[in-house]
């Protein structure tokens, strides 16, 4: 059983290929040329959506196919090349010209998970006994779509992080003129209220002490997105210690999820080649 369909993980290699260097199957440098064969970068892709499906150590998803150091050096490798930025950019390109963000409408909201190994964006978790933590400030689009995220400690609160997290609305290029942003009761301070004015934004936020269903706002978007980042279990229990690789597999992770909501939108009003025979 693959660990995603046919359909969802051959448009995602053809665009993340497409994004990689050339690389000679020999070493060019080798005096006999004759070194073992550079390990396929398909294997490697395969491998590190493997690791951010089961969560599992990057030692127990290495075989005779490829082993943890190589699965570690290309990670970093692609990292350094900015090829996993470049794969989220255009899977929000391709959906934005397809279906279109609904950018007018934007949703923010902070998730605590488990980090056991510590590292830079870890702290104290206040709901966890004080054990070692990590939030993600999360933004998507009207629908849902994860626009970026922002990195902290279990123990910072969620309404500093609301400043740099609507920074990376400037990443996305053009924006509506008018756009609301949708918190919740976490968020209802002055503090916000001045920092969405000054950025000419509209703030609907949730008020302290009422209580009201979250089907009620448009703020349950962003709820669900969590959820489906957390269906990626290396970002709900991350054991990983730099933020670099962090975001690098929230990145990924973000793809997946765009690419997914674009083929089952866009399967009643396209055709395709390799378009599934069901709705996804």
């Amino acid at each position: 059983m693959p660990i995603l369909p046919s359909w969802l993980t051959d448009p995602l290699w053809d665009q993340f290929s497409a994004l990689l260097p050339e690389r000679a199957v020999f070493h060019p440098d080798h005096p006999l040329g004759c070194h073992r064969r550079r390990i396929s970068d398909r294997i490697v892709f395969d491998k590190l959506v493997q690791l951010l499906r089961f969560g599992c150590s990057y030692e127990a998803i290495a075989d005779t196919a490829c082993s943890a150091t190589t699965i570690r050096n290309r990670r970093d490798e692609w990292i350094r090349l900015g090829v996993f930025t470049q794969f989220k950019q255009l899977a929000l390109d391709a959906y934005d010209r397809i279906v279109g963000l609904a950018l007018e409408q934007i949703a923010v909201d902070g998730a605590i998970t488990k980090a056991p190994g510590g590292g830079e964006a870890a702290g104290r978790s206040p709901v966890d006994r004080g054990k070692q933590g990590m939030k993600r400030s999360g933004m998507t689009d009207g629908y849902g779509i994860p626009l970026g995220r922002v990195l902290a400690g279990a123990n910072r609160h969620d309404s500093p992080l609301l400043a740099p997290t609507l920074d990376l609305l400037s990443e996305l290029g053009p924006l509506p003129d008018h756009i609301t942003v949708h918190l919740d009761a976490g968020y209802d301070f002055a503090g916000t209220r001045s920092e969405l004015n000054d950025r000419g934004l509209h703030g609907q936020i949730a008020h302290k002490g009422e209580k009201a269903p979250i089907q009620a706002s448009r703020r349950w978007y962003v709820e669900r997105t969590h959820a489906w980042q957390n269906a990626f279990h290396r970002l709900a229990r991350c054991y990983e210690r730099r933020t670099t690789v962090i975001n690098a597999f929230f990145d990924l992770a973000d793809t997946i999820i765009t690419v997914r909501t674009l083929i089952r939108r866009a399967w009643t009003t396209h055709r395709w080649d390799a378009r599934p025979r069901r709705r996804p």
